[in-house]
Parts: C-alpha cells; sequence; structure tokens
C-alpha cells in the first residue's frame, strides 16, 4: 500500500503541474485579448511577436516536464522570430507552430481546469476503497493507480499535440540554416572587412613608410657622393638597413594574410612552428595528419589557414592571460572534416567581451560553417574545441 500511495503522490505532482499551468492561462488569456486588439488598432503590432515567443517558451516548458517523465524528448520546429517588425509579424502568423501550440495551450486549459476536481475525488474514493480493498484485504489497488494513467495520459495527449510534423520540423530547419548563414555571412563580410583594414593600416604605417625613408636616403646618398663619399657610404648602409626592415615588414604582412609555412610544411609542421616559437612549452598531438603536408591529405587552403590561426590565436592568449607554463594542441582528422583543439592549465575565466581574440575565432570558423566550445572555469583549465566541415 505504501509503494502504491508513493506512486499515485508522485503522479499528483505531475498533474499538479498541469494544473497550475493551466490556472496560469487565465493571465495568457488576457494577454491574448490585449495582443488581438493592440494588433488590430495597427499601433501595438509588436507585441504579437513577443506574445507568440511567450507562448513558445511556455510549450518549451511543457516539452521539458514530458522528456523529463518519459526520458523521451519532444521535437519543436519553430521559424525563427527576427528581424523588422514587419518580418516578425509576418513569422509568427505564418508559422504552423503558433497554431499548434495555441491549440495545446486551449486544450491543456480544459484539462488542467478538471483535473483538480478529478484529484480531489481520486484521492478521496482512493484512500477509502484502495484503503480497506488493498491495506485490509491485501488486494490489488484499483482507484490510486488510475492517477498514473492520468498523468501518463496527460503527457501522450500533451506529446501528440506539440509534436511537429516531418515536414514542419524540416522546414524550420531549413529556416534556421538559412538564418544562421545570413549571420555567418554578415560576421565573415565585417572581418573581411577589418582585416583589409589592419593591411592598409600595416602597409601604410609599416613598410610603406620604410620605403619612403629609404628612397628619401638613397637619393640623398646619390647627390652626395661626389662631394662626400663617406657620407654617402654612410647614407647607404641606413637605406641597407631601412630595406631590410621594409622585407620584414612584408613578411609579417604577408603571413597575417596566409602564412607561407602553411604551404611549405603543411598545417602540421606550421603548428609545431608555432608551438616551438610561443613562448610557453608546447605538447603537439596529430591523429590522421600527414606530419609532411604530402599533397591528397590535406584540408583545403581555407581550413588550414583557419586552424592556423586558431592555434595561434589561443596560444598567444595562453601566452599572455593564462598564467600557465604549458599548454597542449591537438590536430585530428575526423570524418566530418578537421577537429582542433587547444588546452591550458591556467587559472581560467576567459571572457570573449575582454578583447582576448576569441571572438575573431568564432567569426573566423562561423565563416567556414564551423563550431567553437570554449570552456574555462575559474581555476582553470581553459579548453578551446573547433571543429572545422570539410572534404577530406
Amino acid at each position: 500500500m505504501e509503494e502504491t500511495v508513493g506512486r499515485a503522490f508522485r503522479a499528483t505532482i505531475r498533474l499538479g503541474r498541469t494544473a497550475l499551468m493551466a490556472y496560469a492561462t487565465i493571465f495568457y488569456g488576457v494577454l491574448l485579448i490585449f495582443t488581438a486588439i493592440a494588433t488590430a488598432l495597427v499601433v501595438g503590432a509588436g507585441a504579437l511577436p513577443e506574445t507568440v515567443l511567450f507562448q513558445r517558451r511556455v510549450a518549451g516548458y511543457k516539452r521539458k516536464l514530458i522528456a523529463r517523465s518519459t526520458g523521451e524528448p519532444v521535437g519543436e520546429a519553430y521559424l525563427p522570430v527576427t528581424g523588422p517588425l514587419g518580418e516578425r509579424l509576418r513569422t509568427a502568423v505564418r508559422d504552423p507552430s503558433t497554431y499548434r501550440d495555441l491549440r495545446w495551450l486551449l486544450v491543456h486549459a480544459v484539462f488542467g481546469w478538471a483535473l483538480l476536481f478529478v484529484l480531489i475525488f481520486v484521492w478521496y474514493f482512493g484512500l477509502m476503497i484502495d484503503g480497506f480493498w488493498s491495506g485490509t484485504l491485501g488486494r490489488r489497488a484499483r482507484v490510486l493507480p488510475l492517477l498514473e494513467r492520468l498523468a501518463d495520459l496527460d503527457d501522450s495527449w500533451s506529446r501528440a499535440l506539440l509534436e511537429p510534423t516531418p515536414g514542419a520540423h524540416r522546414n524550420a530547419l531549413l529556416a534556421q540554416r538559412v538564418a544562421r548563414l545570413t549571420e555567418t555571412r554578415a560576421d565573415a563580410v565585417a572581418a573581411h572587412g577589418a582585416e583589409l583594414r589592419r593591411i592598409e593600416r600595416d602597409l601604410h604605417d609599416g613598410a610603406q613608410a620604410r620605403l619612403v625613408a629609404l628612397s628619401m636616403r638613397v637619393g640623398m646618398a646619390r647627390r652626395a657622393y661626389e662631394t662626400n663619399p663617406e657620407l654617402a657610404r654612410k647614407l647607404l648602409d641606413d637605406a641597407q638597413d631601412q630595406a631590410e626592415e621594409a622585407l620584414a615588414e612584408l613578411r609579417h604582412v604577408v603571413r597575417g594574410i596566409h602564412p607561407p609555412i602553411l604551404t611549405d610544411r603543411g598545417l602540421v609542421g606550421a603548428v609545431h612552428a608555432l608551438a616551438s616559437g610561443s613562448g610557453l612549452v608546447v605538447t603537439v598531438a596529430v591523429d590522421g595528419l600527414d606530419a609532411h603536408g604530402a599533397a591528397g591529405s590535406r584540408a583545403p587552403a581555407a581550413v588550414e589557414a583557419a586552424a592556423y590561426f586558431v592555434v595561434a590565436e589561443a596560444l598567444t592568449n595562453a601566452a599572455k592571460h593564462s598564467g600557465s607554463a604549458s599548454a597542449a594542441v591537438r590536430l585530428a582528422r575526423i570524418p566530418r572534416g578537421l577537429a582542433v583543439s587547444v588546452r591550458d592549465e591556467g587559472t581560467g575565466g576567459a571572457d570573449e567581451s575582454g578583447g582576448s581574440g576569441l571572438t575573431g575565432i568564432r567569426r573566423r570558423v562561423a565563416a567556414l560553417d564551423g563550431t567553437v566550445d570554449l570552456t574555462s572555469p575559474t581555476g582553470g583549465p581553459t579548453v578551446i574545441e573547433v571543429e572545422l566541415p570539410c572534404v577530406w
């Protein structure tokens, strides 16, 4: 009998959540009326998308409850409500999930309002009948188990109403994919513009300034050659030094565009070079990649460049901010592309808003439709995991 009462009590908690949500729908009903009036008056049309988003959160909470009870997640397929007001209104009105969630809310409200009376009735007669039938006679309980069946029924019909159709799911995934591609394209354009401005600035302030000074030195040496050979030789020596400095500046700019070492030694060799020059004790692990960068075993140039810059930026961050003396880099060939991982045992707490270059990493990876996963709890370690899709 104790087990029966315990299971009935747990079912009552599940049903109680449903009842509480149903009673809360009275406020949602008021919100719906306000939204309808505001939208009809046009001036309050902006309330409609927000009401739909609130409705999605309510339905999402129910999906979590069902998944917690049954162990099986309930799918969802929503079109993203983004962009200007007109576009958000059209999406909110045309999305089939809006009406699917609204239908569930209406049925849920009726079902939930009746639950309170059902729970009182079942518990009242269940304790009397099952207390005698099961507690005294030792027979199987008959009434209280109805609560479990009722809770399962609540989950099953809610799942049936909330689960999207396959076609709606595909359309929502496609819309989310388009929205993500639009966002990453904008980030890629912004990153490309910033990169062009950086190259222009480096050329103007660095190599161009040195070349102008070089030209002036050569001109002065040419004029002084006949009258003061010693001064001319000194000016030519200065000009040679400036020419070497200008070449170094140009090499730095070229490395920022596409490191030549990637072409010469491949990604593995380039990462080893980064590790040896980082100032940290860096271990490099390679899985499935040719250490010599043989043709036919390498990822596309854009993917290699992105992986190289991810490692370079992550090692720079580790050297500057982590306080760690060591780091570990892992490069792995996976069926869907290239995986890169950089780990340091520093203080952790990496902040993307602090100008640490993590935002740049995300933009560069997102431009190739890749993913970035940052783990950096306070106290460390900091781990950056990147996946770059490509075809081998």
